[in-house]
Formats: structure tokens, sequence, C-alpha cells
């Protein structure tokens, strides 16, 4: 059944899918690095939510700012690199802006994305069109903004859906970061490793929360 907000135990849960979603994906997640950079983005997403999932069942977690930021704290520290900065900062971001949160909703989804993508917008500089993780998490917050008043499962499917465009958008595009950025036009028609990982992750919480 649906759920229309989600407690501590049940944004554990929900973590705890995403982290096995990208545990999962790595060969794909890999292969999508290897059309662009250096093939090491799956792996290193593995790593750091396998550290992520390790975290979150060491322990009842305390609060729903928790369970994020244990995923982003073991994603920085298991990772390095571009990649667990980035996505360290995101679910670290995002999970401080739920402070004193009870109840995961809507609002909650909302401000736990603008703040985890204006994180990382500040710590790499990256914008929409540069062909990075901020394609598919700048879309998703702003999604989730406009439907903060509808039911949560709405607003992740929402969510879930401008992400996968974002991801989609970003095969079109140049690269501006990274190892991609000497390829030049040759990157064009390959998706962006990163935010494919956003979406992998934005679609867990979408499942979680429907089922």
């Amino acid at each position: 059944m649906p759920k229309a907000s989600l407690t501590k135990e049940d944004v554990k849960s929900m973590l705890l899918l995403a982290c096995e979603r990208i545990i999962a994906a790595e060969p794909q997640l890999s292969e999508a690095d290897r059309n662009l950079g250096d093939g090491d983005h799956g792996l290193g997403m593995e790593r750091g939510m396998t550290a992520a999932k390790e975290g979150l069942m060491a322990g009842e977690v305390e609060s729903i700012e928790k369970a994020f930021v244990i995923v982003g704290t073991k994603m920085m520290s298991s990772m390095g690199g571009a990649s667990g900065a980035i996505f360290g900062t995101f679910f670290r971001n995002g999970g401080k802006a739920l402070s004193g949160v009870e109840s995961f909703d809507s609002a909650a989804l909302a401000a736990f994305l603008q703040a985890g993508v204006d994180g990382v917008k500040q710590r790499g500089g990256a914008a929409v069109g540069d062909k990075t993780v901020v394609d598919a998490m700048q879309p998703a917050a702003e999604t989730a903004a406009t439907v903060t008043g509808q039911s949560l499962p709405e607003a992740a499917a929402a969510v879930n859906t401008a992400a996968l465009a974002g991801l989609e958008a970003s095969k079109a595009m140049v690269a501006k970061f990274g190892r991609a950025k000497t390829l030049g036009e040759a990157c064009i028609g390959f998706p962006d490793a990163g935010a494919m990982s956003v979406t992998i992750i934005i679609g867990a919480f979408a499942d979680y929360i429907a089922a």
C-alpha cells in the first residue's frame, strides 16, 4: 500500500533499498562511465553504498535527518574522489535540511532534494547543461518544489520522472567537468554516469514509497 508519509524506520528501509539498487547496478554504472571517463564510477558507488548500508544497519537510526547523514558520511569517507564528495554532500546537506522533521512527506522530499543539489552545486560549480549529476538532481528538486501539495507517492513519482528526463537530456550535452570534458563532442549520445546514479537512487525512493 502506498505510503502517505515515512517514519524514521521507513526512511532507513528506503535508504537501504537505494543502497542495494546502486550495488546491483555497478556493471551498468561502470559501463556508462567507461564511455565518458575512467570507468571507476560504478565501483566507487558500490563501495560507498556498501559502507552506507553497513552504517544504517549498525543500530537504530536516531532520526530522519541522521539516516540521510549516515549515508552521506559513509559515502564520503569510503569512496574518496569527486563522486564521494558529490554524493556525500548531497545526502549530508539534504539530511541536515530535515533537522527536527518527524515525518517524511512531500515537503520533506522537496527540502531534502533542494538542500542536496544546492550543496552539490556549491561544492562543484556545475549547473544544468554541464553533463553532471546536477542534470538529474536539479529537475528533481524543481519538480519536488511544485508538488508539495500532492501525496508523497504522487510527488515521488513526479520527481522520479523529472530525474529520468534530466538523465535523458544529458545524452545530448557536451561535458564541462571531469575526464569527459576532454572528449568534446565525442561524448554526445552517452548519459552521464553520475546522473544515472541519481536516477537509480530516486527511483528506489519512489518504488519504496509506492509499495
